[in-house]
């Protein structure tokens, strides 16, 4: 059974900086996307940031050259480390998980479907 925890949510002000974790148990695909999303009540959820098994990313338009998502493979830990927040940041963030048999790149991950998905962590930037 595949879990996902996420951590590193807070309150920051505009400018600040923010690194969220997901730590990742029950997951042992060697072929996988893996990502974060975010999404406030009445929106759609975003893919904000993904990363395939191959090291390759991807990153939503709003959150390039601020957002960086990696991952510590030794630790199954996936992290985004968020810089220049912005308060249109704000939202509940998502990890999410998907392992495939065939290869997969980080611009599919962020914009496939994904079966596995933490609880959600808050992020709150302030002007």
């Amino acid at each position: 059974q595949v879990q996902l925890v996420e951590s590193g949510g807070g309150s920051v002000q505009a400018g600040g900086s923010l690194r969220l974790s997901c730590a990742a148990s029950g997951f042992t695909y060697s072929s996988y996307c893996m990502g974060w999303f975010r999404q406030a009540p009445g929106k759609e959820r975003e893919g904000v940031a993904a990363i395939a098994s191959d090291g390759s990313t991807s990153y939503a338009d709003s959150v390039k050259g601020r957002f960086t998502i990696s991952q510590d493979n030794a630790n199954n830990t996936l992290y985004l480390q968020m810089n220049s927040l912005k308060p249109e940041d704000s939202d509940i963030y998502y990890c999410a998980a998907e392992g495939y048999i065939g290869l997969v790149s980080g611009s599919y991950c962020r914009l496939s479907r994904y079966n596995n998905w933490g609880q959600g962590t808050q992020v709150t930037v302030s002007s």
